[in-house]
């Protein structure tokens, strides 16, 4: 695993700081999302996210990372505000997720050029889902978001993510990956870390609960790649049950040091602030405690403290 040095830096919504100042973390989530795929659900609100995140930071967390790329309602605007307010770091994703979840005619104006998008977004300063010609935010991207597809990679996938390695080689930014329903991680591997050279330290797979194939999980881990268990999620709660059996496997395999954990709250329900939950605090408010109780105080903080500080730190180039 690449080791984190005082020279490496994670990207907020607020500028850098060092990694060990981002705290207990919440790896992956969503404080604004929008998706023709959850028409009603959409995440909007600057003051329930805000809500969202004073009661993860009752709660004692300090970092939220948003997944939600380009194209998909990730209110840069309302970021570094809302991070204010609640006094919570916030990191911010560029990138681009399945052709389906993004807004329409979006696609049309970047396809031929997301690899200049991405590092732009990740260098200078991230542009309006609507406009993507326009005036930049003052607010840099700290990770690149793909997404792949069910049990393997289609072409949009294939082209997002060679992009997403061009940008990666240009800045250093982490690669997040989201996996339909848990699936095709080695397949990513074998694209990101294989074919286009992305050092699997720089790689986040997302979604692995959905999908509890202990033997996958452990051979994805092997590469050296960080696994992220992002649940429990309203909308793909069907393996929950399973959490804890891929959390010690992978434990007493020796990958403890590449476990992430997120609430990956994508809907206006699934908000404990507003909705239903279970949200965001959740994860310190009932996942923590079972973790540590279960595999003890050091694999607890290694999951929300340590391993985010690495997964998401860089030397930017």
């Amino acid at each position: 695993m690449e080791q984190t040095t005082q020279a490496a830096a994670v990207r907020t919504v607020l500028g850098d700081i060092p990694a060990a100042e981002l705290g207990v973390c919440d790896a992956h989530d969503h404080l604004f999302f929008r998706s023709p795929l959850l028409p009603g659900q959409e995440l909007t609100d600057p003051l329930a996210a805000t809500r969202e995140l004073r009661a993860f930071r009752e709660l004692g967390g300090r970092a939220v990372v948003q997944w939600s790329p380009f194209g998909t309602g990730r209110r840069t605007d309302a970021l570094p505000r809302v991070s204010r307010d609640a006094g919570v770091h916030v990191i911010a994703a560029t990138g681009l997720h399945q052709a389906a979840h993004c807004t329409p005619g979006v696609l049309d104006r970047v396809m031929d050029r997301l690899a200049e998008l991405f590092v732009a977004e990740l260098t200078e300063g991230v542009r309006q889902d609507e406009d993507p010609d326009g005036p930049a935010e003052p607010v840099r991207a700290g990770l690149i978001k793909v997404a792949g597809a069910f049990h393997g990679l289609d072409t949009h996938a294939r082209r997002v993510m060679a992009a997403a390695a061009e940008a990666h080689h240009a800045t250093g930014a982490p690669i997040a990956v989201h996996h339909e329903l848990g699936t095709a991680p080695l397949d990513v591997l074998g694209l990101l870390c294989g074919e286009l050279e992305v050092p699997a330290a720089k790689v986040v797979l997302g979604h692995l609960n959905r999908s509890p194939d202990l033997r996958v999980h452990r051979e994805a881990a092997r590469s050296g790649a960080f696994l992220a268990f992002d649940g429990p999620s309203r909308a793909n709660h069907a393996t929950d049950w399973r959490l804890f059996d891929a959390l010690v496997a992978l434990a007493e395999a020796g990958h403890t040091d590449q476990v992430l954990i997120g609430g990956d709250t994508t809907t206006a329900a699934a908000r404990a602030a507003t909705g239903g939950g279970p949200g965001i605090p959740f994860l310190l408010r009932v996942l923590r405690p079972r973790i540590a109780r279960e595999l003890g105080e050091q694999s607890a903080d290694a999951f929300f403290v340590a391993n985010p500080a690495r997964a998401f730190a860089t030397h930017w180039h």
